[in-house]
This record gives structure tokens, C-alpha cells and sequence, in this order.
């Protein structure tokens, strides 16, 4: 984790503390459902965490290295829906809405994620975004 502190709460919005929620998932364990992972994957950006995000990411699709902005600050998920990505599913769809503050000013992030589940982990395909 590149961050010198870790977060109390969870930055995915939870309510759990950080060790209860995406701690876990960022340390290698495999989130159980696509939401969990979407959330996990949104605390990696609030943390700083460029590895968990590439090891999540879909082969396919993931870049082949990530460098992360430390002058953005994300600090609000609301997860708007989800359709499958469930414990039996092998795919999975989850529409958030994230929010972020850098020295350009406050922003959201808009997005309807895509995942698939290969063997028993879940992986982030891609995915339609907006931003305000």
C-alpha cells in the first residue's frame, strides 16, 4: 500500500472498518461477489493501491501498468445497482457512482462496471464511464 495510514472505516462506504471489509481482499483474498470486488477495487484507488487493482483486472483488458494520481482523493461510494455477480454467477454487472476531490476540485465518477468470475476469483472486464 503506497498511503502511509490505513483508513479506520472502510473507504468503500460499507460502515465496516477497513480490516473487516476490503483489508482482506486488498491482502489477496477473493472477494465472493462481484459488488465485493467493485468496492474493494474503489477502496484500492482510495488507499493507493495499484497492485490489488491490477491483479483484479481481467487479462484481457488490464493495462500493463497503473499509476495512480496521490493528488486525487476518493472518499464516497454509492453503489446504485447490481444485476448478477452473485456467489453462483459467472458474471456479473454493477453500477456505482464514486466521488473524488483533487486540486482541480470535487468530481464523480459514473460507471456500469462489467465482471466475470474465472475459477473461484472475481475479475473487472471493463466498463462504460461518466464523469461531472
Amino acid at each position: 500500500m503506497t498511503r502511509a495510514t490505513r483508513p479506520s472505516r472502510c473507504p468503500c462506504s460499507s460502515g465496516l472498518t477497513y480490516e473487516e471489509c476490503c483489508g482482506p481482499f486488498h491482502a489477496g483474498a477473493s472477494a465472493p461477489t462481484a459488488e465485493a470486488l467493485m468496492r474493494s477495487r474503489f477502496s484500492a484507488f482510495a488507499v493507493g493501491d495499484a497492485e490489488h487493482l491490477l491483479r483484479t483486472w481481467h487479462p484481457s483488458t488490464r493495462p500493463t501498468d497503473l499509476v495512480l494520481d496521490p493528488g486525487t482523493r476518493w472518499y464516497r461510494l454509492d453503489v446504485l445497482r447490481t444485476d448478477r455477480g452473485r456467489l453462483l454467477d459467472d458474471d456479473g454487472v454493477v453500477e456505482f457512482r464514486a466521488f473524488h476531490r483533487s486540486p482541480d476540485g470535487s468530481g464523480t465518477l459514473h460507471e456500469v462496471s462489467r465482471f466475470v468470475r474465472s475459477g473461484r476469483q472475481w475479475l473487472y472486464v471493463d466498463g462504460d464511464v461518466g464523469t461531472s
